[in-house]
């Protein structure tokens, strides 16, 4: 293996110690320590050093080495320690990061504790007794897991991916992939037909300066394309790989698009720039197809895209060929024009006559300043020539949208992109200063028209008529007139213009793969289907041809050319803040190799690319960005699992680290109090009543937590699996909440630590809610002292409590839930549970089980059961409700669902269902009463006025109760409603309670006598209610009984009850009495009940 080192071992002394888990390294007379044994090969019990030594040589095939003595043998590094060395493969997103050992392995856990996590969407587990899955890589790989219900046998077949075979992809270098395709993108169709007219609009100062400014805008980029090219593996894709990968899908996934977008019209551009300058060139020979004008475009220019299509589509090696041949032209034809240039027209009367008039320095200075003149429909000026010229310089990123091709992108985008960007601005420069020497803006054409051999511009007649056919203004075939030979500058017009349409044409597939391998657009998709050894994208070929050829009908250079600067400038632009933000936010990730960069530089460039887009055109400007955001909020719409590590990331923690750390400084006040609810509802898909009036209290307003106590050891992976499985479940039901697990404590040491470690800081949770326990009479009594036990710990961590009880409880254990997705291309992405995976290691039931899902047996076994199966979750609306079926199902047309079924396979009652869906449907008219009977603070008023401003709730009115201590009822009535009032909660009714001291009546006090019964003190129990208890406690019972009675009369048909819970006091009331009075308290209601207390702190306050 290439991660072994060999360790010789002379005179019974290894001369490389081993890094085994403490010790010498091993020696003759002494076995290497168990820990640093061989792991790859099985230990026969009772085997000695020496013959497992001996057996595992020759297992190996190294039977020579038996000749020698133990001194002499060599052992690598795998035969003494399960460690792995630092190796490049341990960290690729492959299989073959396998080779690393897991913690589990090192620390030497049980197998049946491990659980083979998530590899490429799937998720595996040991627990099954048999296990075939297929996982979803691009090659196929099969992971096998058997174990018998022992664990005592486990065997895992993962076979390497096949090697590419020699030749499968060619890898090119820094010349051939960047450096001469950001040549033939740069030197595009602005160099030999448009440069000169550039030069005649802006004169040559105002030229060298558009040039210039350009130049800038793209050392800029290049800096930051560097420096976050350099930061780690750059894929397929291009600027939208790199920008996605920096700034998250959406901003990279918008401008994808749009950088696609520009480099498909880019294509028609150049494509019509190569039509313009053929009928230029049949023209001069009396040839046409049919119009020597628009159409003759239209035509030549489709079957070119057609042909250049062809030649993308054939694939790397044809592509790279053509570049270097038209590379060669290109510079040819340059330094043709240079030497044309210098020489001067040399007395030819026919080329002076055209405006060519050689170097002089009244030619230059005439041409130094500006003349902008009115041409094709458009009063140009600076910018509008800018706008013109700019996508001339737009090739920096040819060699990124190829970089899934380049042996080394790293290193050969930074070297090539500023090497390009140093020749293609000086050749520009060159020609600006070579045009604007040598020849003048206007000419006729006709030798009679010179003045002593020469051109006058005040005496030319076309001048004054304004009809000059000849002239750095007035054609587009002055390179050719001043070239040395003018065939080769159509040679190099056209190799410049299809090399760039070639590379444009060549990227766009690419980014258009790339794009619907990411499944960001659902549309893109269909055109992402690879071809080939070579994966050639060809579908994306063809819709590059359809969107090429529709802007290329529109014939006119001048008018495309606006549209892409502004789509090249917005790309920059976030090219540029991609650097910035990274460097300003320095994420641990954030480590290129390229250091020439500077964040505020970066973020200069921005600034400046964003600047120079309102001035070329807002309107265009306004567009782009516009598009920008639609495809923007269409990513964040439809949320696509993409986690990239982005800077964005890194930003959002950072601001959340921050605002938590502002947030401890500030001191608490009651008007910014937010029910911060902790739910101890075990496994919240047995319970979902109970997780969703928690999120009624917290939604979009505060924190809210669930917790799982599991009484036993689970290990890591499997809690972690749990875990996942759980926050997989609320994210499906649109639930924002924390998910936790704990396990290997008692339910009430388990409760107790996650109220005192639970959050951090002020993100912690103030209230606890639990359900309440309805077999807490035919339980054990260690059962009721634990429950008991749980809400005094509560309110002794200063924490409000709420305890909540259904008609017909809240477990609904004997359910399965299923979340199941729609065919949109991800449903390989599936959990153990999904697999029916059965968890062996949990118990059928236990004494905390029964107590942690605090309502009836919460079955453990049932967690990890064969029959809850559990896909990829999403969020789900409400369920369609049915008389009677054996499954419903929260679904919609195109969002996945969340499905219960039963697990035997019977009808599930209607009365079920609605008990389910109790607190997340759509609420009838109605009342929630509110029995406020002491003084908490307000949380018991606060916190059913929260559940009426619900959108489900807000046809349920509040009811308020309150008691009176008798003396003037009519003035403490009066009181209460100021109070309400202040508070400003809105409430229809008020009722004060009358009686509340009188004596029940006798069926209430016997039914409460028949409950406690079986708790009273006797021979048979030592630890019951006393006799002396019952005395001095029986005011306050009665006064319980009596709240009861009242419930009942005035609350029967409410939607909800909410009621001041009892203190649970230890030194003065045993836990049985206490149950005693919950029950009574909440018994004979069919709506469900609600107990609640706060801390005695306010949550409420009457000033603003």
């Amino acid at each position: 293996m290439a991660d072994r080192f060999q360790i010789s071992k002379v005179n019974g002394t290894a001369n490389a110690g081993y890094d085994g888990e403490g010790g010498p390294a091993a020696t003759d007379q002494q076995d290497p320590p168990s820990s640093n044994e061989n792991h790859l090969q099985p230990k026969a019990p009772g085997e000695s050093g020496e013959n497992r030594r001996s057996s595992r040589l020759s297992f190996r095939g190294f039977g020579h080495f038996l000749r020698k003595s133990d001194a002499e043998r060599k052992f690598s590094l795998a035969q003494l320690t399960k460690e792995s060395l630092p190796r490049l493969d341990n960290y690729r997103i492959s299989m073959r990061n396998l080779k690393r050992p897991s913690i589990g392995e090192l620390q030497g856990e049980a197998v049946d504790q491990r659980v083979l996590c998530e590899r490429s969407g799937a998720v595996l587990s040991y627990f099954a007794l048999s296990i075939d899955v297929v996982l979803p890589n691009p090659a196929t790989t099969t992971v096998t897991a058997t174990a018998t219900a022992t664990a005592t046998c486990h065997s895992i077949t993962i076979p390497e991916p096949e090697p590419e075979a020699p030749g499968f992809h060619i890898k090119l270098g820094w010349i051939v992939g960047v450096l001469i395709p950001c040549l033939l993108n740069i030197w595009g169709v602005m160099l030999f037909l448009r440069l000169s007219w550039v030069v005649a609009e802006s004169g040559i100062l105002q030229s060298l300066i558009i040039i210039t400014i350009s130049a800038v805008v793209c050392v800029i980029t290049t800096l930051s394309l560097s420096a976050i090219s350099t930061n780690g593996e750059v894929k397929g894709g291009g600027v939208y790989f790199i920008i996605s990968r920096s700034l998250g899908p959406e901003f990279g996934a918008s401008v994808g698009v749009v950088f696609a977008f520009a480099n498909a019209v880019s294509a028609s551009m150049n494509t019509i720039g190569f039509c313009e300058s053929l009928n230029v060139l049949l023209k001069n020979n009396d040839l046409k197809i049919v119009d020597n004008g628009i159409n003759d475009i239209r035509i030549v220019g489709s079957v070119t895209v057609l042909v250049l299509i062809l030649i993308c589509c054939v694939g790397m090696e044809w592509e790279t060929k053509a570049q270097n041949f038209l590379i060669v032209t290109i510079v040819l034809a340059i330094f043709n024009f240079l030497i044309g240039a210098a020489i001067g027209p040399q007395g030819n009367e026919e080329n002076i006559s055209k405006g060519f008039v050689g170097f002089s320095w009244a030619t230059f200075k005439e041409n130094f300043g500006s003349d902008y003149r009115y041409a094709e429909g458009v009063n140009h000026d600076f910018f509008s020539v800018f706008a013109i010229f700019f996508p001339s310089v737009t090739g920096i990123q040819a060699g990124a949208n190829i970089c899934g091709d380049l042996k080394d992108a790293g290193a050969a985008i930074p070297k090539g992109t500023f090497w390009s960007l140093l020749i293609s601005m000086s050749s520009y420069a060159l020609f600006v200063l070579f045009a604007g020497g040598a020849a003048v803006r206007d000419a006729s054409g006709n030798p009679a028209d010179l003045v002593n051999g020469t051109i006058v511009a005040s005496e030319l007649p076309c001048l004054a008529s304004g009809n000059c056919t000849w002239g750095l203004f007035n054609s587009y075939e002055m390179m050719q007139e001043m070239s040395l030979w003018g065939p080769l500058i159509y040679a190099g017009c056209f190799a410049a213009t299809l090399s760039t349409a070639l590379t444009n044409l060549l990227s766009v597939p690419r980014l258009v793969q790339a794009l619907g391998i990411d499944q960001i657009y659902p549309g893109l998709i269909f055109f992402s289907k690879p071809y080939g050894k070579h994966g050639e994208p060809y579908r994306g070929y063809v819709l590059t041809f359809f969107i090429t050829t529709g802007f290329l009908l529109i014939g006119e250079l001048n008018l495309i050319a606006p549209l892409i600067s502004t789509f090249y400038l917005a790309s920059y632009a976030l090219i540029n803040f991609c650097t910035f933000h990274a460097a300003f936010v320095k994420p641990l990730g954030w480590r290129p190799t390229f250091k020439y960069y500077n964040a505020w530089l970066s973020l200069f460039g921005f600034a400046m690319c964003v600047a120079i887009m309102f001035l070329i055109n807002y309107v265009a400007a306004i567009i782009t960005f516009g598009i920008i955001f639609a495809l923007y909020l269409v990513v964040m719409y439809r949320k696509p699992e993409a986690n990239w590590g982005s800077t964005t990331q890194a930003q959002q923690y950072k601001a959340a680290l921050m605002a938590v750390h502002r947030l401890q400084n500030v001191s608490d006040h009651v008007k910014n109090y937010h029910p911060q609810v902790l739910v101890l509802s075990g496994d919240p898909k047995t319970r979902p009543p109970l997780v969703d009036f928690g999120y009624l209290l917290t939604k979009n307003n505060s924190l809210m937590f669930v917790a799982n106590i599991i009484p036993v050891r689970v290990g890591y992976k499997n809690r972690q699996h749990l875990v996942k499985d759980g926050q997989k479940y609320l994210d499906a039901r649109k639930i924002k909440a924390f998910y936790n697990v704990i396990d290997g404590f008692s339910l009430e040491d388990g409760i107790n630590a996650l109220t005192k470690s639970t959050g951090f800081g002020k993100m912690s949770p103030n209230i606890v809610l639990v359900g309440y326990k309805p077999d807490w009479n035919r339980c054990r009594k260690e059962e009721v002292e634990s429950y008991f036990s749980i809400l005094y710990n509560a309110f002794s961590q200063r924490m409000g409590v709420a305890l909540l009880r259904l008609p017909n409880g809240l477990d609904f254990s004997e359910l399965s839930s299923e979340v199941t997705l729609p065919a949109n291309g991800m449903g390989h992405m599936h959990t153990a549970n999904a697999q029916g995976f059965t968890n062996e290691l949990m118990p059928a039931a236990n004494a905390a089980s029964e107590l942690l899902h605090i309502d009836s047996n919460l079955n453990l076994a049932g967690m990890d059961s064969p029959n809850s199966s559990f896909t990829m979750p999403q969020p789900a609306p409400m369920p369609n409700m049915q008389r009677s079926s054996r499954s419903y199902k929260v679904n919609s047309s195109e969002e996945p669902a969340v499905t219960y079924h039963t697990k035997g396979g019977s009808d599930i009652p209607q009365n079920l269902l609605e008990a389910m869906t109790i607190f997340t449907r759509k609420q009838p008219k109605g009342t929630i009463d509110v029995f406020w009977l002491y003084d908490d603070g307000g949380l018991t008023i606060l916190l059913p006025y929260i559940i009426s401003m619900r959108s489900h709730w807000q046809n349920c009115k509040l009811r308020v109760f309150a008691m009176c201590h008798g003396k003037d009822e009519e003035q403490e009535e009066k009181s209460m409603a100021s109070l309400l009032t202040k508070f400003r909660i809105k409430y229809s009714e008020l009722i004060m309670l009358k009686g509340v001291s009188e004596q029940p009546r006798a069926d209430t006090m016997l039914k409460h006598k028949r409950l406690i019964e079986p708790f009273r003190r006797g021979a048979r129990n030592e630890f019951g209610i006393t006799d002396d208890e019952l005395q001095s406690m029986a005011e306050k019972t009665n006064r319980q009984l009596r709240i009861h009675e009242l419930v009942v009369k005035h609350s029967s048909n409410a939607a909800l009850v909410v009621m001041s819970l009892p203190m649970p006091r230890k030194e003065a009331i045993s836990s049985p009495l206490y149950m005693s009075w919950l029950e009574m308290l909440t018994s004979d209601m069919k709506c469900p009940v609600a107990l609640a207390r706060g801390n005695q702190t306010p949550v409420l306050t009457l000033y603003s």
